[in-house]
């Protein structure tokens, strides 16, 4: 059996993935950061773009996030995000619908100031992963 480690994904609405994976690849704001079971304590900040996991049963999963924080321990990883969203679900056309929630739960937590920074930043996300919708149909000929 190989090594694996604790792996935990946390939007502001919701936990959207917990549980084991072999290794991970996020967006650190420096370059993406390889993770494998057992890894050094690290805190990054992450930008926007894509978290691979390569779950125990070779299944690989993408997840996007619009940026955040990543906590790694030794047999603990942990992404903390504004906004995540599975591929699967960006690929099936949930991204105003995933925005519109979003938009709303923070209107909640969140001074006016601060949800038009959050508001101009997601934007500036929601932008870049269309962008990489666009490259991915074009890249399969779509």
């Amino acid at each position: 059996m190989a090594m694996t480690v604790q792996v935990d994904i946390v939007s502001i609405e919701k936990s959207l993935f917990s549980g084991l994976a072999e290794f991970i690849v996020a967006p650190a704001e420096l370059g993406e950061v390889g993770i494998y079971p057992g890894h050094a304590p690290l805190i990054a900040r992450l930008r926007s773009g894509f978290v691979r996991l390569r779950l125990p049963d070779r299944e690989e999963e993408t997840i996007y996030i619009s940026s955040g924080m990543l906590e790694v321990q030794p047999r603990r990883v942990t992404v903390l995000s504004d906004l995540a969203l599975f591929e699967a679900d960006m690929e099936n056309g949930n991204l105003p619908e995933a925005r519109k929630k979003f938009d709303e739960t923070m209107k909640n937590r969140v001074t006016s100031l601060e949800f038009a920074k959050i508001e101009a930043d997601l934007a500036k996300a929601f932008m870049d992963l269309q962008g990489m919708q666009q490259l991915k149909h074009r890249k399969r000929g779509i």
